[in-house]
């Protein structure tokens, strides 16, 4: 852990009191403001949070200023990490669903038959029913729950829809992506709208990108919750910054792409303008919550959903250096995440947090930190494999965490798992094609970083205005140490995990280059036991085949609930053509 003390001063008092008046009258006066104070906070902290979670998708580790990058300026998200908590051994899943699945249950996704691939929009099937899920939990505390984005947890049937799952809103898309204008996804061949307002078809939306119609939908909730009903809990899962279709991968903003002419490469020019768009919406969620008073009442969380897909990896351009591998891996440049959490609750403030944590953790943190201790005791019949690091975040304590499956996928040979600092990587996915390292170390360079923008912007304003955004000496001190460097940057003991699995020392080599197995047996054979225990748990893994039914050319050329219709639809169905090529 690392924590800095050079904060920005406390907040002044509000009642100035002269000079002129006696001893015992300013007493008085003292008194009355340090209790008032006093109160207030109290009361403040006895109130249920606000939990704001934003969830990207498919951002690189590198791709935030916050862990090193000067490349690509996101400082709304950076201001919110140099005022919080950067979770810096945080970890996610490799691909959407199962990180997604991972979140909303607080369960590994070999654990509800999420671990393999991802959830494809003409499957018949979701995530189970039978599990109670992360907004059905918040809203028994009184809360209200809405989702603005991506869902991509199953729609073939209405019950397995946001709705129907404990949010009481959602404008967004149900599928795992596509095109930020014209709101078609392209997949198997298939091709239809996917845009929703609730559960109807949202036509009216088309040609606003996404990334605003996502925005706009978050900044309707806050500007319209009635905080007299109870706390809010908006979960905003944005497109970006995954590939839309084929044909336009990278949609960004002409405008915005423009100004990033500092970028060579056009591809990461267009993969930064996602970026930069995204980064905008934080800070107007942040402003619209200090606007209706909810900030300083709120916890906001920044997350990735899984390593980014590096250049040429599902038409797309992102950046997990130093870090190996890529998205849909179990290297850490698949699974470690870029993420931070932020709230006046929490305590030593900035910092650099080593607690080990995992996604599926979110749930038990943020039902603890929304209901207290006691509110745990609901999990108790849930088998849940997250964790609470609710008091742990708040107090900077050592995490509960002491291990982390990062996944086991039968069908494709692939599993891995960390054991306080050893790691096992047992197989792995594309017959090793992605298994390299990718992406620029001049991306890194700390002189070309913006830091004038991080004041400047309006979460680096509303920081301010709270007192919580460090001296400039402080933030950099704090970016430097969460820039993850490889400290030997020579390759040790070759690893191929498709011939034996393979062993690191996390702590010593972040960066995956140096194969301990024959040093470590075993370190080794322990962990390979752990894998084992865990597999003897898993559920079998509940891909199905495409349904035709699901083909959206049947229902006027929308992905759609296709579950909830007559069979006899399948009696019309031929064989389509292909009309472009598969987008994961």
């Amino acid at each position: 852990m690392l924590q800095f003390t050079g904060k920005a001063q406390a907040k002044p008092n509000t009642m100035q009191m002269s000079l002129l008046q006696p001893p015992t009258i300013r007493m008085g006066l003292l008194l009355i403001v340090v209790s008032f104070v006093g109160i207030c906070q109290s009361a403040d902290s006895q109130r249920p949070p606000n939990i704001i979670f934003i969830l990207a998708d498919d951002l690189g580790f590198n791709d935030v200023g916050f862990r090193g990058s000067a490349q690509i300026p996101t400082p709304n998200i950076d201001a919110l990490a140099y005022s919080g908590v950067i979770l810096n051994r945080y970890y996610v899943n490799p691909i959407c669903t199962p990180s997604r699945s991972a979140l909303m249950t607080g369960k590994y996704p070999i654990h509800t038959g999420m671990q393999h691939t991802v959830l494809y929009a003409a499957e018949p099937r979701g995530l189970p029913l039978d599990l109670k899920i992360l907004p059905q939990y918040l809203n028994d505390l009184g809360y209200t729950s809405h989702i603005a984005g991506k869902w991509h947890l199953g729609h073939w049937k209405k019950v397995y829809t946001p709705l129907y799952r404990g949010f009481s809103s959602h404008i967004g898309f149900w599928s795992g992506h596509h095109d930020y204008n014209d709101h078609t996804a392209v997949e198997h061949g298939y091709w239809g709208l996917d845009m929703r307002n609730g559960t109807d078809v949202a036509y009216n939306l088309h040609g606003q990108p996404t990334t605003d119609v996502i925005t706009k939908h978050s900044l309707n909730v806050i500007a319209s919750h009635n905080a007299t009903k109870g706390p809010l809990f908006l979960y905003v899962a944005h497109a970006a910054v995954h590939s839309g279709n084929p044909y336009n991968p990278l949609p960004a903003n002409d405008d915005i792409v423009s100004k990033l002419s500092h970028i060579t490469k056009y591809k990461r020019r267009k993969y930064a303008g996602l970026v930069v768009e995204m980064d905008d919406s934080v800070g107007k969620i942040v402003a619209q919550l200090q606007k209706y008073q909810m900030l300083e009442n709120s916890i906001i969380v920044f997350s990735t959903d899984n390593g980014g897909p590096v250049e040429g990896f599902n038409s797309n351009f992102a950046s997990n250096f130093p870090l190996r591998g890529t998205k849909n891996t179990l290297w850490e440049g698949g699974v470690r995440g870029a993420a931070l959490v932020w709230s006046p609750r929490l305590t030593k403030l900035p910092r650099l947090a080593e607690q080990t944590m995992h996604i599926s953790d979110w749930l038990p943190t943020l039902v603890e930190a929304a209901g207290g201790k006691q509110a745990l005791g609901n999990f108790s019949a849930a088998n849940l494999d997250g964790m609470s690091l609710w008091s742990a975040l708040v107090n900077d304590s050592i995490s509960p965490r002491k291990s982390i499956l990062h996944n086991i996928d039968n069908i494709w040979g692939s599993s891995a798992i960390t054991v306080d600092e050893w790691k096992l990587v047992n197989g792995t996915n594309y017959n090793g094609a992605w298994d390299g390292w990718y992406g620029m170390s001049e991306l890194r360079n700390p002189s070309d970083y913006n830091w004038d923008q991080v004041t400047k912007c309006v979460t680096g304003q509303a920081m301010q205005k709270l007192k919580m955004l460090p001296s400039r000496a402080d933030q950099i001190r704090l970016r430097r140490a969460a820039t993850l460097p490889c400290q030997n940057d020579k390759r040790g003991a070759v690893c191929n995990p498709l011939i034996a699995p393979c062993l690191f020392h996390l702590a010593k080599d972040p960066c995956e280059k140096n194969n301990l197995a024959k040093q470590y047996p075993k370190v080794l054979e322990l962990l390979l036991k752990e894998l084992q225990l865990a597999n003897a748990t898993a559920v079998p893994p509940s891909n199905k085949p495409d349904d035709p039914r699901g083909n959206p050319r049947l229902w006027n050329y929308t992905w759609t609930n296709f579950g909830d219709y007559s069979d006899s639809k399948n009696n019309i169905i031929t064989n389509s053509p292909i009309l472009l090529q598969n987008c994961i």
